[in-house]
């Protein structure tokens, strides 16, 4: 049986131990730090656990994976801040696993790439394996082969709350950390033929789909390596976040206007800020909305995939669809890959080398598979 070890228990983790658990392919172990996060996953479901913090804990893991090791093949996830991925990723390359990842930090995923190239033979590093960056990667490259010669690309991803109630029009349903990240990071795309980087933040747009008004602009991370995939043959790609009307004009105050972007100290007392005064949710919706143009037999023509993803009841819990995208997104890359069928065997893994396809047709893809409201009587306006 494949042994994974899912370094972090809090909502993703512990959703991606129960997939894997549930399925009754995968041998599980959840290490984290906090002993009460533990105990509610063993409450629902009989894995190991260790208790470790992630940077001191880094040796105490490897000897864990290369216990492992000695008895099946291995692979780790991890669900924690970026910070400690490539660390994380160290360990799995000294123990001879296997290495997967949820992060949208462009420099940790740098990181684990020089780790996985001293990948050992069938060791895979695979970063970035959630929404966006991930399915939205898959997606984006899959469009492009509709067409004989593609001209633009773009991506628009959103965790909103299905009933949004406060001046932000938003709920925490991600970690916090990550999202002030993606706010004020640089933002890679290709405009006019060139590889560039946007501000966070910049790029604001409204659109709407079947009469419900959105927003986006450009958040840092959400392409994944697609940008260097895709460079020299597209004219133009981005990513953006997608809100409610109203959110971004708060936010650029905070970020920007009050500077609390600026340094790691200032984007804490952010963050301190929006956990204290913004309640989270289980009532969610994920939006995915891609449209690409090109020339298809000699016309130029635009097509757009749209999938709505809500929050929902799975074994029995009730699942956010954040919740519900990004730790099934991570199991098909692990159970493709328990399976031989990720392209890449060894080495470092791009998100959009998958196959559209085959993450659908996988038993955890299921859950973007019937989301497709892209059927002609879904309307979308995009300016």
């Amino acid at each position: 049986m494949f042994a994974v070890v899912v370094v972090g228990a809090g909502r993703i983790g512990a959703s991606i131990a129960k997939l894997l658990y549930g399925s009754g392919d995968y041998d599980v172990t959840v290490a984290d730090r906090d002993a009460a996060a533990l105990e509610r996953v063993v409450s629902a479901i009989p894995v190991r656990t260790i208790q470790m913090d992630a940077e001191p804990g880094i040796s105490q893991l490897t000897l864990e994976l290369k216990r492992m090791a000695a008895r099946s093949r291995t692979a780790v996830i991890s669900c924690c801040s970026f910070d400690v991925n490539p660390l994380i990723a160290a360990a799995a390359l000294d123990a001879g696993s296997s290495y997967f990842d949820l992060t949208e930090d462009v420099e940790s995923t740098r990181r684990v790439r020089e780790v996985a190239a001293n990948a050992g033979e069938g060791q895979v590093f695979m970063p970035q394996c959630g929404l966006a960056p991930g399915f939205a990667g898959i997606l984006a490259a899959s469009m492009m082969k509709r067409f004989e010669r593609v001209d633009s690309i773009r991506v628009r991803v959103g965790s909103l709350p299905e009933y949004p109630s406060n001046a932000l029009m938003y709920n925490l349903m991600w970690s916090t950390a990550g999202v002030i990240n993606e706010y004020c990071k640089p933002c890679e795309v290709i405009q006019r033929g060139a590889r560039r980087e946007a501000p966070a933040l910049d790029g604001l747009e409204q659109f709407s789909i079947d009469g419900v008004a959105y927003e986006a602009f450009h958040t840092s991370g959400g392409l994944a390596t697609l940008c260097e995939t895709l460079d020299g043959k597209v004219n133009d790609l981005n990513y953006k976040t997608i809100r409610y009307p109203g959110h971004h004009y708060l936010m650029d105050f905070l970020v920007n206007g009050l500077k609390l972007g600026d340094t790691e100290e200032s984007r804490k007392q952010l963050g301190t800020m929006l956990e204290r005064a913004v309640p989270t949710t289980h009532q969610d919706i994920v939006l995915i909305v891609c449209s690409a143009s090109g020339w298809r037999d000699g016309i130029y023509t635009q097509e757009t995939d749209v999938r709505k993803i809500y929050h929902q009841m799975i074994q029995a819990d009730h699942w956010s669809a954040i919740q519900v995208t990004t730790a099934s997104a991570a199991c098909v890359a692990v159970d493709m890959f328990n399976e031989g069928k990720l392209p890449v065997q060894r080495g470092f893994v791009r998100q959009e080398e998958v196959g559209l396809k085959e993450f659908l047709a996988n038993r955890f893809g299921k859950y973007y598979a019937g989301a497709s409201v892209s059927d002609g009587h879904t309307g979308v306006a995009m300016a």
